[in-house]
């Protein structure tokens, strides 16, 4: 069972800790559950970030994308345990999400599909010669099959995953957008298009830091996501 109230994670995109912690003070009690992810996490007070967000009785979520060497990144997803973090990523080939998921302790690994950033243009690019939401089953099931808690998926193909895969893993969406959007997010659903199709959680970050009042905002989505829950 997940708390309602928790299913909403707001990305804190920002280049510092002190603009993280503004946003965290603007959003109050409207989000419970935040992301760092790398350009953040790349600031030197990354580790005292997660710790006064935790302190604040908020979920962390560490969006790093673990992509190396097998060994190297079950040993970086090690340093994230012990430390109160919920969630945290890995992209890679089945060696590389068996490495991290040995080594996850006490933090649900979630494997990258298809960025949301990308679309079917982009992976012919990259040498993808198959349908997207066919990609985004293969690498969830082999993701799941490797030790993984769940997958980051976009809620276009949410519903694709839970039809093919079934309830037993997490599906968390980013590429959320209340309203149209034109930036570089290009597969996008609104926050109940993607419960709907069967995310468990979902990522916002530009409609709510961008906005006038960032509180208003979160909250705007939580009602949504209630009333969803609650119907």
């Amino acid at each position: 069972m997940i708390p309602t109230r928790d299913r909403l994670i707001v990305a804190l995109d920002v280049p510092t800790s002190a603009r993280a912690r503004a946003l965290v003070e603007a959003v109050g009690d409207s989000a419970h559950f935040y992301k760092v992810g790398l350009e953040l996490f790349m600031t030197r007070d990354s580790f005292d970030l997660i710790d006064w967000l935790r302190d604040k009785g908020k979920k962390v979520f560490v969006d790093l994308k673990f992509f190396d060497v097998p060994t190297t990144v079950g040993r970086a997803v090690g340093q994230l345990t012990g430390r109160g973090i919920s969630f945290a990523t890995v992209h890679g080939n089945d060696a590389i999400m068996r490495a991290a998921a040995e080594a996850k302790g006490d933090v649900k690994l979630l494997a990258v599909t298809v960025l949301t950033s990308l679309d079917r243009g982009d992976l012919d690019d990259l040498g993808f010669d198959c349908d997207v939401g066919d990609l985004v089953i293969s690498r969830a099931r082999r993701a799941v099959q490797a030790g993984c808690d769940g997958v980051i998926a976009s809620g276009l193909e949410a519903k694709g995953l839970r039809s093919a895969l079934g309830e037993k893993f997490l599906v968390v969406s980013p590429g959320i957008r209340p309203v149209d959007n034109d930036d570089d997010q290009k597969r996008v659903v609104t926050p109940v298009q993607a419960f709907r199709n069967g995310a468990d959680y979902i990522v916002v970050g530009r409609p709510i830091r961008d906005a006038g009042d960032p509180k208003r905002a979160a909250q705007a989505i939580q009602d949504e996501i209630s009333n969803l829950f609650s119907a």
